[in-house]
């Protein structure tokens, strides 16, 4: 029998290790097998941070800013921020109180959940999504209300569905834009019409937008912050991780009202303390610099290239179909052409071709019909993937 000291409290029963860390835990098994495997699978850029973030925040160790930093984080990093918000998402946030430094996005979403969702509380999430939504606000001991978004809607949401599951226990909206793992960019009507929804039912969203300066053909990312009546109920999270190539460096941004902020500093203090203090003085002087655009620049056009890659590469496999991807790095692909669920496809994918996918059902219980496909590796991998993949359909079509 268990030792009852050691079972673990109640609020872990709800919550489940990531899919996404699961396939990357077996992709690198396959690897220390001898196999070459094709990383289709993670979330993060494969290029290096741009080159002046690595300087200048070598030379802040050096000059031994090495303490603590306030809890909010530098100032001189958040006035950057602010300025960077006003630019990308048309929303001036107070750098003196409206924003904080995280360590990492993911800190950002326990922070906005445990702040505000109460026990029984519902919250509102679009599937399929990302896992930690799903998690933390098990944690924080709220209900989540899936609406499942639909291949024949493109992904966008359908705000009747919103309209249909706001109950009296609504206590917020998630929306994260570009989406993962879609690659959806939300329509400025339907993002209107989800604010309008918000004001009147007076309920809180949390906003990811850790993808929004990675979007294709022109496609425009609106913050939901930006409509009316949205800034003094909205929570901002945004990073370096994705659009910066930071994911190690682990720098998250949560940035709202000052009334909201409050409550989000109290979790933060008890949790973080603060993000190191050297990455931040090294970014005050580096994020927003001409150096540092040119290489994001770069990273961004890389990722339209590959993207296009990709989409020419799917386009040949007859069993496969997609919804073209506006933002992000993902396409969310749906295999039931092939007879296969999502999850098996994925695994077998893996096994017999040495390709790493992450299965549409750990992402979305209505989703067991898809894999999400990441194009942020090279140019080379995402050839022999496709290479792999038609290689994998010629194989189950003889079988049949």
């Amino acid at each position: 029998m268990q030792n009852e000291v050691i079972k673990g409290a109640k609020r872990l029963d709800n919550m489940y290790f990531s899919p996404v860390r699961q396939v990357l835990e077996k992709a690198a098994q396959i690897a220390q097998a001898g196999h070459t495997v094709i990383p289709f699978s993670a979330g993060e850029p494969d290029f290096d941070t741009p080159s002046q973030i690595k300087e200048d925040t070598i030379r802040a160790i050096e000059k031994n800013l090495t303490h603590y930093a306030p809890n909010r984080g530098v100032l001189a990093l958040r006035e950057e921020i602010s300025k960077s918000f006003e630019t990308h998402c048309g929303v001036h946030y107070d750098p003196v109180d409206e924003i904080i430094l995280t360590a990492g996005g993911a800190e950002a979403v326990n922070n906005a959940f445990l702040a505000f969702v109460d026990p029984g509380d519902e919250v509102i999430v679009f599937t399929p999504a990302f896992m930690n939504y799903e998690n933390m606000i098990a944690m924080a001991g709220g209900v989540m209300v899936a609406i499942p978004l639909e291949k024949e809607d493109e992904f966008q949401i359908n705000i009747e569905k919103v309209k249909e599951k706001i109950t009296s226990k609504t206590k917020m909206i998630v929306v994260n834009n570009p989406c993962n793992p879609t690659g959806v960019v939300y329509k400025k009507q339907v993002l209107k019409q989800l604010a309008e929804l918000a004001v009147a039912h007076n309920l809180l969203v949390f906003s990811d937008e850790i993808y929004n300066e990675i979007s294709y053909d022109g496609e425009v990312c609106y913050s939901i912050a930006s409509f009316e009546g949205m800034r003094e109920r909205t929570i901002t999270m945004n990073g370096f991780s994705k659009a910066y190539a930071m994911t190690g460096w682990r720098l998250g941004i949560l940035a709202s009202d000052r009334d909201i902020i409050t409550k989000l500093l109290k979790i933060h203090q008890y949790t973080t303390t603060c993000t190191p203090t050297f990455i931040q003085h090294g970014l005050v002087t580096s994020m927003n610099s001409s150096r540092t655009n040119k290489e994001k620049e770069e990273m961004l056009k890389a990722f339209a290239r590959r993207r296009t890659l990709l989409l020419e590469g799917l386009d040949e496999i007859q069993s496969l179909s997609y919804i073209k991807p506006m933002g992000a790095f993902y396409v969310f692909v749906d295999v039931s052409r092939t007879g296969m669920s999502g999850e098996e496809y994925a695994n077998r994918l893996l096994e017999e071709k040495y390709v790493a996918t992450v299965p549409g059902i750990k992402l979305g219980k209505e989703c067991g019909d898809f894999i999400r496909i990441s194009f942020a590796t090279s140019d080379e991998n995402i050839k022999e993937g496709l290479r792999r993949m038609k290689e994998f359909e010629a194989d189950y079509t003889n079988r049949k």
